[in-house]
């Protein structure tokens, strides 16, 4: 099965060196090469790609109004590309519906890996940018909802969840793959895929982004609590 991308990105010449790297693929085809958010949202209307990789920092739309848009009104799923340092606003994309997230200096297999992974219905965050993200969005939550807010919030939201799963939420908001939390736990990968599965379908959750989000939103874990180098690029 060939993995339909549109690359979105204001940079003609980043925009064609990611189309490139991404083409020569065998089983990525680049449908698309567009240069605002706008663009990206008619090309994900009239070719339906699998993968948008979208700036975060375009004109006419930018990249989180772009990755709203799509995330709504399609199943394609969508990885922010970020300078990371100038763009401390990007944790608002979770939320948009984002997939995952790279830096612009991506090593080339990194990034055919990511767009791999997020088309097999994955998740992943670039290590570098797992914790700071976390960070200024709970950081964000706290100062809006206030300490005894967040409080029922853990109580009432992580209720449903049995001991194991809720052991299963901590690890991931740690960053860990499923391999990892097998070990952790002394389980199988199987039990833990299904683990995982009920978190994200009991708290409704998308994906293993929104579970790390989840985990730091109802203070299981504290922010900048975490050691190690975020969540798996991997999303596994």
């Amino acid at each position: 099965m060939t993995i339909r991308v549109v690359v979105a990105d204001d940079q003609e010449l980043v925009r064609s060196g990611f189309a490139m790297i991404l083409d020569v693929q065998d089983d990525i085809e680049v449908v698309a090469e567009v240069g605002d958010g706008a663009a990206a949202v008619e090309a994900v209307r009239s070719l339906r790609p699998d993968v948008v990789l979208l700036d975060v920092r375009m004109p006419v739309l930018d990249g989180i109004a772009a990755c709203r848009t799509i995330t709504a009104q399609s199943a394609c799923r969508t990885v922010m590309l970020t300078t990371f340092d100038s763009d401390e606003y990007v944790y608002e994309a979770l939320h948009a519906g984002a997939s995952g997230f790279l830096l612009k200096d991506v090593r080339r297999d990194d990034l055919v890996h990511a767009v791999r992974v997020v088309a097999a219905g994955e998740s992943l965050l670039a290590p570098s940018v797992a914790r700071r993200l976390i960070e200024e969005y709970t950081a964000a939550t706290a100062r809006s909802a206030g300490a005894a807010a967040g409080a029922a919030l853990s109580a009432e939201r992580l209720a449903v969840l049995t001991a194991r799963e809720r052991e299963t939420l901590l690890h991931l908001g740690r960053g860990l793959s499923n391999a990892e939390i097998a070990a952790a736990l002394t389980v199988s990968e199987h039990t833990v895929k299904s683990h995982v599965g009920n978190v994200l379908s009991k708290l409704g959750l998308r994906d293993r982004i929104q579970a790390v989000i989840c985990a730091y939103e109802t203070g299981l874990i504290a922010a900048g609590a975490v050691s190690g180098s975020g969540v798996s690029p991997s999303g596994e």
